[in-house]
C-alpha cells in the first residue's frame, strides 16, 4: 500500500511538470508559476522533501507539526515580502536550511516535535520571503495558493519516502538521504 501510494504521488507529480513550466513570477503571477517554482529549483526540492523525511524520521506528532509549520511560516514570509518587510541574508539562509536540515536528518537525533518545527520554520521564513520577493507585481494569492500546494506535495513525498526508508532499513537510508542533502546545499552553496 505504502509503495502504491508513493508511486501515485511521484507520478501525479511528474506529469504535472511539463505543464508547469517554470513560469516569471515577476510578470506571471499565476497558479501555475507558483506552482511550478518549487519544482524546479534544487534547493527547494532538496529542503522540502527534507522537510517531510525529518518529519517522518521524528515520527508521531512531528509527521503533521513540521510540514504544518514549514507550511505556515512560509506563508507568512511570503506575506511580508509582498508588504515591503526587508529580510535580510534570505539566499544564505535558504541554503544553510538544506545543510542543517540534512545534517539534522543524518545525526537522527531525537528532537521534541516543537523545536523540529521551530527549526524548520525558521528556515521556512526565508524560503516565503524569496518567494514573494520575486513575485514583482503580478496576482500574489493565485501564486501563493500554487506555491504552497506544491511545497506541501514535496513534503508529503518526503514523508511518504521517509516512511518507506524507514520501514526498510530502520533509520539507516533515511540517515544517507539526510548527508546526501547535506552535501548537495553544500555543493549549491560552493560547487554550482
Amino acid at each position: 500500500m505504502l509503495k502504491r501510494s508513493l508511486l501515485v504521488l511521484a507520478l501525479s507529480i511528474a506529469a504535472t511538470l511539463p505543464a508547469f513550466a517554470h513560469l516569471d513570477p515577476g510578470t506571471h503571477g499565476s497558479f501555475a508559476a507558483g506552482f511550478s517554482h518549487p519544482l524546479f529549483g534544487v534547493d527547494h526540492i532538496l529542503v522540502m522533501v527534507a522537510v517531510g523525511l525529518w518529519a517522518a524520521q521524528q515520527g508521531g506528532r512531528s509527521i503533521w507539526l513540521v510540514p504544518g509549520a514549514f507550511v505556515g511560516a512560509m506563508a507568512i514570509g511570503f506575506a511580508a515580502a509582498i508588504s515591503g518587510v526587508p529580510l535580510p541574508f534570505v539566499e544564505p539562509v535558504i541554503l544553510a536550511s538544506v545543510v542543517f536540515i540534512g545534517v539534522a536528518i543524518a545525526l537522527a537525533l531525537p528532537i521534541p516535535a516543537p523545536a523540529v518545527a521551530a527549526m524548520v520554520g525558521f528556515f521556512a521564513l526565508f524560503h516565503g520571503h524569496a518567494h514573494g520577493g520575486e513575485l514583482g507585481e503580478a496576482g500574489a494569492w493565485q501564486f501563493a495558493i500554487g506555491f504552497i500546494l506544491a511545497t506541501a506535495a514535496l513534503h508529503a513525498a518526503g514523508i511518504v519516502a521517509g516512511l518507506l526508508l524507514g520501514r526498510i532499513s530502520g533509520k539507516v537510508l533515511t540517515r544517507i538521504a539526510g548527508a546526501i542533502t547535506a552535501l548537495g546545499g553544500l555543493w549549491l552553496a560552493f560547487g554550482a
